[in-house]
């Protein structure tokens, strides 16, 4: 991926950690993910640890998503096959795109670390009301991965030949009368 001589726009996100036992002094996954962001020069809106239940999951998602000051929503936890792993059952009916690349690419990344592990993860990815959103493993190492080798580039308007902020624009662009 080149950076050229753009400059960089900062995106709102919203991170949301999803367990039913951390807590903001334990929640090492939810702080990697704003470390990470901030340190791109991106804004946290806001951050939230919400049970492991779909329905506030969702909750929390449709807020943010009715929310035009939130670009992007990152979420962690949630997306294994436990029978308390609901997320993606959570959020993918709010979409209106799938992002079939975002969880194919993290999965095909995790292999290289994780070996066959990888196929136990469900990360997802998706568009809703012009809203981008991503579904991690709740593990730091997991969103590391997901953040260093995928997400950072897609959102960053510098990144080359492609990348999701300058698609942002034209998320809505169904909505509009003609």
């Amino acid at each position: 991926m080149t950076k050229n001589i753009r400059e960089l726009i900062p995106v709102p996100i919203a991170v949301m950690t999803v367990s039913d036992s951390r807590t903001e002094s334990d929640d090492k996954s939810g702080k990697l993910l704003v470390d990470r962001l901030t340190a791109a020069g991106h804004t946290l809106v806001e951050k939230v640890i919400v049970p492991d239940d779909v329905f506030q999951i969702r909750a929390v998602a449709s807020r943010w998503i009715a929310d035009p000051a939130i670009q992007v929503v990152l979420m962690t936890g949630g997306t294994g096959v436990t029978g308390f792993d609901g997320t993606p059952e959570a959020v993918t009916p709010l979409f209106e795109k799938v992002l079939d690349g975002f969880g194919e690419i993290f999965r095909a990344i995790s292999f290289e670390e994780i070996a066959t592990s990888s196929l136990q993860s469900r990360a997802i990815g998706g568009v809703a009301n012009g809203t981008y959103l991503f579904s991690l493993p709740g593990s730091s190492g997991a969103c590391a991965t997901a953040w260093d080798k995928l997400l950072t580039h897609q959102l960053d308007y510098r990144t080359r030949p492609c990348n999701l902020v300058e698609l942002m624009p034209r998320l809505l662009e169904h909505r509009r009368k003609k």
